[in-house]
């Protein structure tokens, strides 16, 4: 799922042990900073993160928007991933 408030915004999964969810900001209309990724307690190595990783990569080439990958799992995804090259500022 996602949501946007403001110049905030955030891809998130529920769980019945709570929330996994990577947040960014804002910066113009063609950039958001990916600040922080987090995967609810117990989820951890089923690639939860990436899923979310991969909705907001698809979102910003839909949008003509780039990421600039401040959070360091975001970062070193993009490194393994050089086909995502084209939704990244760095």
């Amino acid at each position: 799922m996602h949501e946007v408030s403001g110049t905030k915004g955030r891809y998130y999964i529920v769980h019945v042990s709570g929330e996994s969810e990577l947040t960014y900001s804002i910066m113009s209309p063609k950039q958001v900073i990916a600040d922080h990724t987090q995967v609810a307690s117990g989820h951890e190595g089923e690639g939860i993160g990436l899923m979310m990783l991969r909705e907001m990569v698809a979102d910003a080439r839909s949008n003509g928007r780039q990421i600039v990958p401040l959070c360091p799992f975001v970062n070193a995804q993009r490194r393994k991933h050089p086909e995502w090259a084209d939704a990244f500022s760095v």
